[in-house]
């Protein structure tokens, strides 16, 4: 992918912005979407450029102090190869190969896909794993949401090997060592999202010590949709400078409460009420 030359003008233009942001976060993010818009295709991309352009021009949006904080504290490397391997690898020339392999084989083909990781696998058929994402890759498929079930250092040959692919690590906060991200330090193609509890935040303040970008998650069930509603969550997730904020319904959660959780995370996002993406 990295001889690609549209490829590496697309990074090269996303390095500058990097650079920019700093100094000024609300006229360089509102150049790159307006860039990105105009040479978008397809529906979905321009319906998201669109949709960001729109909520870029609220001067006192949230996002710009977010974005300039993880540019900030993040390594730039980070946001570059996550954001590359995303949003060009992923959502742009994957999708392209996705179509065209829809069309060759006759099904529909995912753009990126979840995965728990089992331990024992892991430690005695790693192979296993990296046929699953070699096939992947083949068909157009760069992006991974990793459920870790096992130590999280057995996953990192995996992702060194394959870093055109972006590897999202959903973790517990104990999974988040000292010892760990130092392993990882020249894997730039991870971002951990680790469970929020209120006592235990000590794994976010390393990730932001150590210039990761990382996001929090949280289960919820029916007993829960007030709490989430009521932003406390969020604001959290803000304070440990999660850069996305997701929600994960429990299997016994209802489809009332599935609904209203997704409306409220919607409305929060659109209204841009936090310094963290829900």
């Amino acid at each position: 992918m990295a001889n690609n030359i549209t490829h590496i003008l697309t990074e090269a233009v996303v390095k500058n912005t990097l650079k920019e942001i700093e100094d000024s976060p609300e006229r360089s993010i509102r150049r790159l979407v307006d860039m990105a818009l105009n040479f978008s295709e397809g529906r979905f991309k321009n319906d998201f450029f669109s949709v960001a352009q729109k909520m870029l021009e609220n001067e006192n949006s949230s996002y710009y102090d977010l974005i300039r904080d993880a540019v900030t504290h993040v390594d730039h490397e980070r946001i570059l190869r996550i954001g590359m391997n995303v949003g060009f690898n992923s959502c742009t020339e994957g999708a392209k190969t996705i179509r065209e392999n829809e069309k060759k084989l006759g099904f529909n083909i995912p753009w990126a896909v979840f995965l728990h990781m089992d331990e024992q696998i892991l430690l005695e058929k790693p192979e296993m794993y990296d046929h699953v994402f070699s096939q992947g890759e083949a068909l157009g498929i760069y992006t991974w949401i990793l459920f870790e079930d096992g130590p999280l250092a057995e996953m990192l040959p995996l992702m060194k090997e394959h870093e055109d692919s972006a590897f999202i690590v959903a973790c517990e906060p104990e999974s988040i060592t000292e010892d760990f991200l130092d392993g990882a330090a020249q894997i730039m193609n991870i971002m951990p999202v680790v469970r929020y509890e209120e006592e235990k935040t000590a794994a976010f303040d390393l990730l932001r010590k150590k210039g990761y970008l990382y996001a929090a998650y949280q289960t919820y069930g029916d007993q829960d949709v007030e709490a989430v509603a009521s932003g406390d969550l969020f604001y959290s997730a803000e304070q440990v400078h999660a850069v996305l904020t997701a929600l994960l319904p429990s299997q016994d959660s209802s489809k009332e409460a599935r609904k209203r959780t997704a409306a409220y995370v919607e409305r929060a996002r659109n209204e841009q009420l936090f310094g963290t993406i829900p």
